[in-house]
């Protein structure tokens, strides 16, 4: 099955709003199976509305809109729907009660304009909306011989994917003309896309007509994206299941799981499973080592939390790195990321230290330290360690590069089995 994505309003066109609904849907769908063909942006614009309406039919079975089902004067996309379809608006009462009460329980009266939202084109199924007021839309039919899905949804990413996860998921699983291809998402750190391409050059030039292994990379790591086409839903996930084991035999422990998880969430399970605790020290990061760990919830099991050492005299009078080893050395160097490992273990009494100190730019660099150079601490109770890393010119992107190294280095040495030696880490 074929899928078109409509995102909606003159916020997106500009730039005002960024366009992550589409992104999100386009990888939902896809893993669900259906062919994402085609994705477009307008303005609040009816005609252009129209057009696109017109347009979807003719190649894809799903249309899904999003934007545009808000109370206000320019949310106009339930009223070109309804014109369209030829579905006049009606109010639905329980919606509207529902409504008033959303209002009521945040301690506010609904505007004139709350009404609005409980309007539904006639023959059109209700979404209900887990997160806030605008409920979505569901309406199937038939344009000749051809089925035409249309779900419209609000804008607003959290109530958008709320109600795609709650409602429109589960009707799209239960057909059976939405099962053409089976997808599998793979998470690896540690590698940059192009060693990896290097280790999995001889499985991918086994690949048949019939499955496809697409590089996707990122400040977080690598995904690999497997895709069967095969019809028959058994025979792509055998083929998908061969395919992933080729791959994990290659990649080995740079390979940290499937779907949707996360370096942070496996770094964590590491720790609770071996009951060990871990603090940061964080100089070039800025706490953003932190930050994504605490997005992991009950992270407070394991992780006891962090020291943004940004000046020297915080590296020294808090985390006791040796006024003559900074002299020495500097501050971007491997004794210094020792010692602020070191440092943050005896301060925070954890089992584990892991630190950063680098040179994010886009100044500050040296030629010994270029722009993009970062140290990262490792120190536990039988062993210190610092590895250098080289990334890229911009300051956010070396950022999180930065944490997304320490982070890996932490999983590695916790999980550690061998005295390997590390692959140099890169998005690409």
């Amino acid at each position: 099955m074929k899928a078109h994505l409509l995102t909606i309003g003159d916020e997106l066109l500009i730039g005002q709003t960024t366009n992550t609904n589409a992104a999100w849907l386009g990888e939902r769908l896809s893993r669900l199976g259906l062919e994402v063909e085609r994705t477009v942006t307008v303005g609040d614009d009816p005609d252009r509305m129209r057009d696109e309406l017109d347009r979807s039919p003719q190649r894809a079975e799903l249309v899904v809109l999003t934007g545009g089902l808000g109370p206000t004067h320019d949310d106009v996309t339930r009223e070109v729907v309804a014109d369209y379809f030829d579905a006049p608006l009606q109010t639905d009462d329980a919606i509207l009660d529902r409504i008033r009460h959303y209002y009521e329980r945040r301690g506010r009266q609904m505007p004139p304009s709350g009404p609005k939202l409980a309007q539904v084109p006639q023959g059109f199924e209700t979404l209900e909306n887990p997160v806030g007021a605008a409920v979505g839309l569901w309406h199937e039919s038939t344009v000749g011989e051809r089925t035409r899905l249309v779900a419209i949804l609000p804008g607003i990413p959290e109530e958008m994917e709320g109600i795609f996860e709650s409602s429109v998921r589960p009707r799209l699983e239960a057909r059976d003309d939405v099962r053409g291809m089976q997808h599998r998402t793979l998470i690896t750190s540690g590698i940059g896309e192009s060693s990896l391409q290097e280790r999995l050059r001889p499985v991918a030039e086994e690949l048949g007509e019939k499955v496809r292994l697409a590089y996707l990379p990122s400040t977080n790591g690598v995904r690999l994206r497997l895709t069967a086409l095969d019809g028959d839903s058994a025979a792509a996930r055998d083929q998908l299941d061969r395919l992933e084991t080729k791959i994990r035999e290659r990649a080995g422990e740079h390979v940290i799981g499937t779907g949707d998880v996360t370096l942070e969430e496996v770094l964590g399970n590491q720790l609770r499973a071996a009951e060990t605790t871990i603090g940061s020290a964080e100089s070039a990061t800025g706490g953003l080592i932190g930050h994504r760990l605490t997005g992991i919830s009950g992270s407070s099991d394991y992780y006891a939390g962090s020291v943004v050492a940004y000046a020297n005299r915080v590296k020294q009078d808090v985390l006791g790195v040796g006024t003559e080893t900074l002299d020495e050395f500097g501050a971007v160097s491997e004794p210094v990321a020792v010692q602020m490992a070191e440092g943050v273990r005896q301060v925070l009494g954890v089992d584990v230290g892991v630190a950063t100190t680098g040179i994010a730019g886009p100044t500050g660099g040296t030629e010994e330290n270029p722009v993009g150079t970062v140290w990262l601490g490792y120190a536990d109770a039988h062993r210190t360690r610092a590895v250098k890393r080289h990334f890229v010119e911009d300051r956010t992107l070396n950022k999180q590069l930065f944490a997304t190294a320490a982070l890996d280095l932490a999983r590695r040495e916790i999980g550690r089995k061998s005295e390997e030696e590390d692959e140099d880490w890169m998005p690409r």
